[in-house]
């Protein structure tokens, strides 16, 4: 039996569940050439070079058979000793190699615990140990690339300029603190107000992209509301491209929360069909109902669809009045097929809306006519700009501790040079928000969630 050491030896199956041509066990711990040879009935493999052999159980009987990839510390993934087996893609057979690891030592890896002892290890830094994560999880080509954008540095690189400059000011600041009879002539001489002002442009600049980047990487969630049979299932299925929603004549044909997705742009839309909002009898249309709501409750946009021929009724003012106050609106005026009209796009909610909705869509689910109208509504009302060269992924937590550190500079703007001492904290704390990022100073906690969020093997 091989000693696990501290840390331990950990081992995973890498690939996704199900049949396929490969399958990856993947194993990461300190001195694995014995585990290897073990494996391998006594073969030594070479570092970074394929070996073809049979993978062994303790009696020396052939598991499968396929390739072996050893990788020394610290040149690997991890930074510490990788062998990867490379077998047949079935999932018996990947659990008997697994099994075997086990046997040798080796625990049962944890989710993300690959990619997390990358970063303890400094093979990468956690924004770019986060975009791991990212790139799997990419719902569009656009995710994907400015994924590996922030895996290859990009948003790092950002970061760390960004520090440098902090860095810079806070030791002209504080050294103020050794000379306090020289102070205002020392930070005026460095122009301190002026590095200070820099540093807060170039904070905004790469918030604003942040921003972009989580439009990307999180998207839009957006619901249909309206009566019953205004055609918010036909609008689904127009946007799907797809007949994902059943649509009939009869009112309450929709009886759950029907959902998809979408990509406008590279950006993910997660579109739900909800049940007519109203007073119901039926047990199962009620369940829907209940859904329905809690959908609105955690949407961005909602498309509220009227029937102009008849205007606001009843039942749509009864919707209205329970979507939540922060949901962006837009009126979805549907059927102009049947009314001779043009498709038509109008942001004078006092000229057209009968909702109170700031942007008003004339369209047809039926045949199409106004659906770019709607998509490019849907893109503006998320604020996505469209991608570009200096975008990269960012998640909620980034844009706190950007927005945080923002906030640190715009106190630190107001010291005045009577209070050297508060302006020096203010310029600490943001620098200390910005490592968060990186990761330079993260607590143990926070490593735990992030890193629990990844999947087994990677």
């Amino acid at each position: 039996m091989l000693s696990t050491g501290t840390p331990p030896t950990i081992a995973a199956i890498a690939t996704a569940n199900g049949r396929g041509g490969v399958g990856v066990v993947r194993i990461s711990g300190k001195n694995l050439l014995p585990f290897a040879q073990q494996i391998t009935g006594g073969k030594t493999p070479e570092p970074r070079t394929a070996l073809y052999t049979d993978f062994l159980d303790a009696q020396g009987n052939a598991i499968d058979n396929g390739l072996l990839l050893y990788f020394t510390a610290p040149a690997s993934f991890t930074g510490e000793d990788v062998l990867e087996l490379q077998g047949h893609g079935g999932q018996i057979v990947l659990q008997m190699l697994l099994q075997r690891c086990l046997e040798l030592g080796a625990r049962i890896a944890e989710a993300g615990e690959f990619t997390k002892r990358a970063f303890l290890n400094n093979k990468l830094d956690l924004a770019q140990a986060e975009s791991v994560a990212d790139l799997i999880d990419a719902s569009s080509q656009s995710a994907a690339r400015m994924a590996v954008r922030s895996l290859k540095g990009a948003f790092s690189a950002q970061i760390h300029t960004l520090v440098d400059d902090l860095i810079t000011l806070r030791m002209l600041v504080e050294a103020t603190l050794d000379f306090p009879e020289e102070d205002i002539d020392f930070l005026e001489a460095a122009d301190a107000k002026g590095k200070l002002r820099a540093l807060q442009t170039q904070l905004a600049d790469i918030l604003a992209n942040a921003r972009q980047g989580a439009i990307l990487r999180d998207g839009m969630s957006v619901v249909l509301v309206g009566a019953p049979n205004v055609g918010k299932s036909s609008l689904l299925n127009a946007l799907a491209g797809d007949d994902v929603a059943i649509v009939t004549d009869i009112a309450g044909t929709t009886r759950d929360t029907v959902r998809e997705q979408i990509t406008l742009d590279g950006v993910p839309i997660h579109i739900t069909d909800t049940a007519g909002l109203r007073q119901t009898d039926d047990v199962v249309e009620k369940i829907g109902i209940e859904r329905s709501e809690k959908a609105v409750q955690n949407a961005d946009v909602a498309l509220i669809l009227v029937d102009p021929s008849e205007g606001i009724n009843k039942t749509t003012r009864d919707i209205m009045c329970r979507l939540p106050a922060h949901l962006k609106r837009i009126e979805v005026h549907n059927k102009i097929d049947l009314r001779n009209v043009q498709a038509a796009r109008s942001d004078d909610a006092a000229a057209q809306s009968l909702s109170g909705a700031d942007t008003v869509i004339s369209l047809s689910a039926k045949t199409g006519a106004g659906l770019d109208l709607l998509k490019a509504a849907l893109l503006q009302q998320i604020g996505w700009q469209g991608e570009s060269e200096g975008l990269f992924l960012a998640r909620t937590r980034h844009i706190h501790a950007l927005q945080t550190a923002q906030a640190e500079l715009e106190n630190a703007a107001l010291c005045d040079n009577n209070h050297i001492e508060l302006l020096a904290e203010h310029l600490r704390l943001a620098q200390a928000a910005c490592n968060q990022i990186t990761g330079e100073f993260t607590s143990d906690d926070l490593l735990g969630v992030i890193f629990s969020r990844f999947c087994i093997g990677k």
